[in-house]
C-alpha cells in the first residue's frame, strides 16, 4: 500500500494551491485520511482530516481558507488551499491510519509561498 502526494510548489501570498494524494493498495474507504505539514526543525502538525463519516475536520489555523475531500472510489484525498501566507511553507504530507496500528503516509510535497 501507498500514498502518493502531488501540487506542491512555489506561490505568491494570497495565492491558491491544490494539493492531491493517490492512495493504492488499501480499502482506502475504510481509513481515516489526513493531510499533515512540518517546517523543518519543527513537529508535523494535523491541518485537515475527513473520517470515515466523510466530515471534514480542520485545525483552526486552517479553518476558511483550506478546504479537504475525499473521494473513495477514486482513493484520493485533496486539499485545496486558498489565500496562503508565508506562515503556509512546509512539507506537506497525506497520511491514511485505520486505528493506530495501520498507518501510511506519504513521501510529502513541499508548498512555498513567497513573494
Amino acid at each position: 500500500a501507498q500514498l502518493v502526494e502531488s501540487g506542491g510548489g512555489l506561490v505568491q501570498p494570497g495565492g491558491s494551491l491544490t494539493l492531491s494524494c493517490a492512495a493504492s493498495g488499501m480499502a482506502f474507504n475504510y481509513y481515516v485520511a489526513s493531510w499533515y505539514r512540518q517546517v523543518s526543525g519543527k513537529e508535523r502538525e494535523l491541518v485537515a482530516w475527513v473520517q470515515t463519516d466523510d466530515v471534514p475536520r480542520y485545525s483552526d489555523f486552517v479553518k476558511g481558507r483550506f478546504t479537504v475531500t475525499r473521494d473513495n472510489t477514486k482513493r484520493t484525498l485533496t486539499l485545496q488551499m486558498n489565500n496562503l501566507t508565508p506562515a503556509d511553507t512546509a512539507v506537506y504530507y497525506c497520511k491514511a491510519n485505520l486505528g493506530e496500528h495501520l498507518v501510511y503516509w506519504g513521501q510529502g510535497t513541499q508548498v512555498t509561498v513567497s513573494s
